[in-house]
């Protein structure tokens, strides 16, 4: 068996399934953010304020920016390991993409509780 330092730790089948599975959730979540603008008749900031109060929107909505943040690093992982071959380079890109979504999350975080 072949060891590859770039795949250490990492399963093609566990991408797969953890791609598959972030994608369920953001799907779903779209899904349930579309049904409320569906069947609330006037979206003020005083209804979407007491929507985002309810415990169990704020934990859908961390997991669904969880989903994100997984299936964005897995993805753009994919993409720089296929066409940025420069090492030196393509490890600067994935330190500022780690970055960036570390940002996105802990934003996410402060934005949903309010911190």
């Amino acid at each position: 068996m072949v060891n590859n330092a770039a795949t250490v730790g990492r399963s093609g089948v566990h991408d797969f399934i953890l791609l598959r599975a972030s994608a369920v959730i953001l799907a779903l979540y779209t899904i349930f953010l579309a049904g409320f603008f569906v069947v609330t008749p006037e979206v003020t900031y005083d209804v979407w304020r007491d929507f985002f109060s309810c415990m169990s929107v704020k934990v859908f909505t961390l997991l669904a920016i969880l989903a994100l943040v997984a299936h964005a690093w897995i993805g753009v992982w994919q993409v720089l390991s296929d066409y940025i071959k420069p090492a030196l380079f393509r490890g600067l890109l994935q330190f500022i993409f780690s970055i960036t979504l570390l940002g996105y999350l802990a934003a996410g975080f402060i934005i949903v509780w309010g911190v």
